[in-house]
């Protein structure tokens, strides 16, 4: 119901549209999109954002073109090669995750200095938007993000916390674990990275014994914290093979069925949402606007997080989670 309802509202906007602006181009706006890998559960529900916004560019005559690095291994380079390939293709706009602004952001320059429209969205913030000259920013702020969760657990009483990142060198996994130290820095408590190659982003043996290692090596630590879902099941697994789940509370960003599961059952504390299903709606329907009628939101940037998901409204986060849009 959710989604039909977007599309619905999305579609009836267009059709408003063009009859105060006109019709749209000719052949409708080529978009392409620059995101991560859609076998990662967070880009496949920005993903399922794309294609119902798709629907709307589709029946004006236009395409939205999703590409994705192989791996994760060499993120800014990869990210870079795939705008230019966007480059090459001379789309309308380019809408890109700016996630190692001193790998790809020449190449971002590079679109805009060929008349590309282009949009940051999901890492950056709006400092890369500024940076490049890009049109704005969409999605969530991610230090604040990390300052968020790094409250919420001092004030749960989890003083001593490990940041495990599997993308070292990422600016929004950097501001996200930089944002918990100094959210727990502001209660008195305190936080640690645990830096692992990026090899390791969704291996979950990697992860787990990673996680296992460094409790049972620190005795002291309280709580654990990853960047993304994927890491967040396999660093449970690896505080349970250390047998520590009744003390180590886990944190994560972003969520998926199983870390919400483990909030309903208590074995996770809490995780923090960015909304990636409106990133990705929310960018192609901006960049089609634009392209098509011009149109251009006064808001800059255009926050879609952070919002802690916990027991208080875990039962109202499930329905969406089910429908693939959270």
């Amino acid at each position: 119901m959710f989604r039909t309802q977007i599309i619905s509202t999305a579609l009836a906007a267009v059709i408003s549209l063009s009859g105060a602006a006109g019709m749209a181009t000719a052949e409708g706006a080529d978009i392409v999109m620059v995101g991560g890998k859609l076998e990662d559960q967070f880009w496949s529900v920005v993903k399922r954002g794309v294609d119902d916004a798709a629907m709307v560019v589709e029946s004006q005559g236009g395409s939205v073109t999703y590409l994705a690095p192989r791996n994760y291994e060499n993120l800014g380079a990869d990210a870079a090669d795939l705008v230019r390939t966007g480059i090459s293709r001379s789309p309308d706009a380019i809408l890109v995750a700016n996630w190692v602004p001193e790998a790809e952001n020449d190449a971002i320059k590079d679109a805009i200095a060929a008349g590309i429209s282009v949009v940051i969205y999901n890492a950056g913030g709006m400092q890369a938007a500024l940076d490049t000259g890009a049109m704005t920013y969409i999605g969530s702020d991610e230090y604040v993000a990390g300052v968020a969760g790094g409250e919420y657990f001092a004030t749960h009483g989890v003083m001593n916390v490990l940041g495990v990142n599997t993308l070292p060198g990422a600016t929004n996994t950097e501001a996200r674990c930089q944002g918990v130290a100094d959210g727990m820095a502001k209660h008195g408590g305190t936080s640690k990275q645990l830096p692992m190659p990026g090899s390791s982003f969704g291996n979950p043996t990697a992860v787990a014994q990673g996680v296992k290692s460094a409790l049972l090596k620190a005795s002291d630590i309280e709580g654990v914290v990853t960047i993304s879902v994927g890491d967040a099941t396999s660093s449970a697994n690896g505080i349970m093979q250390a047998g520590l789940s009744d003390r180590v509370k886990l944190g994560s960003f972003d969520m998926d069925g199983p870390g919400l599961d483990r909030i309903k059952d208590g074995t996770q504390l809490f995780a923090i949402d960015q909304q990636p299903y409106l990133q990705g709606f929310l960018s192609v329907m901006l960049a089609n606007s634009y392209v098509n009628y011009g149109l251009d939101l006064p808001t800059k940037p255009i926050l879609t997080g952070p919002g802690i998901v916990d027991a208080s409204n875990i039962d109202a986060t499930l329905a969406g989670v089910q429908a693939g849009t959270r």
